[in-house]
């Protein structure tokens, strides 16, 4: 189930206060202490919090604990952890609480699971994270009901055979609609739950056999879910200036010994030396 509205407020808070202050060289453990008094106290977060601090603090990984509090947060959120805590991979720390607060935020003003279901989709897309341990993740998310996990589960064995548009649009109320107007037959209930509705469907058939980021970007546009934060490359132009300037005056040096030869005075070798030590007796 749900939590309550402000449980996800104080998620989003804590998100963006622990992806701020990271760069403070702090470790995570003594981030979450600290922050720890900083939220709201009628919520359940601070004892969360407190339990995640002790699990980084004897274990060193953060996944773990969040599966234990699995009545509290969700097995996607502990999933995102754990991917970013993989030793392979790019992911990192930074972009999984960005996807984190983006989505507790949209929790706190939102109850839509087809919102949710494409915000998660998209960030495992966009961030190249595994599909099938992603979805079995996100059929296990409190704000799914039975019918939404079992879909999800279906989706992570037909994805790849199947089209992700495809999926969508056979449990759309666009596809009752097309099969009551140009196949003939009546509005009768499906034998498979209806999970999205027309204005979904009419996407998702526009968008067959279609990069699927157009798909997203649509169903953003429409249904209003946050932006995916997503691996942005660092700018590597900065980085070059330096190493560059070491270059040339590595050049620089050897240019000058170089002419020195050239003219026949040999190499002063005298100004490598180092300074003499004074010794005392």
């Amino acid at each position: 189930m749900r939590l309550p509205r402000e449980e996800y407020i104080e998620q989003a808070y804590l998100f963006r206060l622990l992806g701020e202050r990271l760069g403070q060289g702090m470790p995570v453990q003594e981030l979450l202490v600290q922050m720890q008094h900083e939220l709201l106290a009628t919520t359940k977060l601070p004892m969360a919090i407190s339990f995640l601090a002790t699990e980084l603090k004897h274990h060193g990984v953060m996944a773990d604990g969040l599966k234990r509090l699995s009545h509290y947060f969700t097995s996607w959120q502990a999933f995102l952890i754990e991917e970013c805590e993989s030793d392979s991979g790019r992911f990192d720390l930074p972009i999984a609480l960005k996807i984190l607060q983006a989505e507790a935020d949209y929790r706190s003003r939102s109850e839509n699971p087809q919102g949710d279901f494409f915000f998660q989709f998209e960030s495992m897309c966009r961030n190249r994270l595994n599909y099938d341990r992603g979805l079995k993740a996100m059929s296990g998310d409190c704000v799914y009901d039975a019918q939404w996990a079992e879909w999800i589960l279906i989706v992570r064995r037909q994805l790849g055979l199947v089209d992700l548009a495809d999926l969508i649009y056979g449990r759309s109320q666009a596809f009752v609609e097309y099969r009551a107007r140009r196949m003939g037959e009546d509005q009768t209930p499906l034998p498979y739950p209806i999970l999205f509705g027309d204005k979904e469907g009419r996407i998702a058939f526009a968008n067959r056999h279609k990069d699927p980021l157009f798909l997203f970007a649509a169903m953003q546009r429409h249904l209003g879910y946050p932006v995916v934060p997503k691996y942005e490359k660092a700018e590597e132009t900065l980085e070059q200036i330096p190493q560059l300037q070491r270059r040339l005056e590595r050049l620089e040096a050897r240019l000058k010994l170089m002419e020195e030869e050239q003219k026949h005075q040999g190499i002063d070798l005298s100004k490598f030396y180092g300074k003499p030590s004074d010794s005392s007796d």
